[in-house]
């Protein structure tokens, strides 16, 4: 029998465009689960370079970390910041009922 190898799979492993980033962020956001989409915004801010992205935003690196995970909680400015540095922004659109 073969031997297989295998390894934990990351997202941030798998972002390469923009449009990536996009469709990512605006699928998690309508998951309508602020953890999901929190951590979604912190694998995205990982392929990117969070250590930079905190050095810009003049934040602690390891509360970045923290802040954007499953367990984090950040404040909506700190969210909005991160995506403004990711060069993105919230819009807002009617909901389609079901």
């Amino acid at each position: 029998m073969e031997k297989v190898t295998v390894s934990d799979w990351n997202l941030a492993d798998e972002i390469h465009t923009k449009e990536d980033v996009i469709g990512i962020i605006d699928a998690a956001l309508q998951e309508n689960d602020i953890e999901f989409f929190c951590k979604i915004i912190g694998d995205v801010a990982r392929s990117k370079g969070m250590a930079q992205i905190a050095r810009d935003l003049n934040l602690n690196r390891e509360s970045l970390y923290h802040s954007l995970s499953e367990k984090g909680n950040p404040s909506f400015s700190t969210v909005v910041k991160v995506l403004d540095n990711l060069g993105l922004r919230l819009n807002v659109s009617e909901k389609i009922p079901a």
